[in-house]
């Protein structure tokens, strides 16, 4: 079974607690999936996204993950979007600042600056609940667990795409 071109992408900031699980996501991705495979990218947005936008040039898929706050559900607590409603709520011209450019505002640069050349295929997102974005190297238990638990979603999401971009 042949894979589309998938990337993965992790946002946070990595001093700022809680906030950081998109790295750590990827930073744990990394360490599961090592040697990386050739269709797949593993990208940590942190918070320089906008230079990293342009890696997302010949992919078919992106699941991304970041972490949301004031969610109004207990920290850890996982969503995961569908495709649709990404699809409806990326932007055509967003107003933001570069330094705090969110999934949702990547995904919306992202797509005018490829065009053509960006993955529409699958969109995938999976958002963590969190609270503590205190100046602060190093993660709750409950939002650690939380970036475990997306890690093994992925890994299983990324074991059952086919080429039609349906799970089997």
């Amino acid at each position: 079974m042949s894979k589309k071109k998938t990337a993965v992408l992790g946002f946070g900031n990595p001093v700022r607690s809680d906030d950081a699980v998109g790295c750590e996501v990827i930073r744990l991705l990394k360490e599961k999936l090592q040697p990386e495979l050739d269709d797949l990218t593993i990208l940590d947005m942190g918070t320089s996204a906008f230079e990293v936008l342009f890696q997302l040039k010949g992919h078919d898929e992106m699941i991304l993950v970041d972490g949301v706050i004031n969610s109004g559900h207990e920290d850890g607590t996982l969503f995961k979007l569908p495709a649709e409603e990404i699809q409806t709520s990326i932007q055509d011209d967003p107003m933001v600042f570069l330094h705090s450019l969110k999934w949702d505002q990547a995904l919306s640069y992202a797509r005018k600056i490829l065009q053509d050349e960006f993955p529409k295929d699958s969109i995938t997102v999976y958002l963590i609940s969190i609270s503590d974005t205190k100046l602060n190297v190093g993660m709750s238990e409950i939002v650690q667990k939380a970036a475990q638990t997306v890690v093994e979603k992925i890994i299983a999401d990324l074991e059952l795409i086919e080429d039609d971009g349906k799970s089997i």
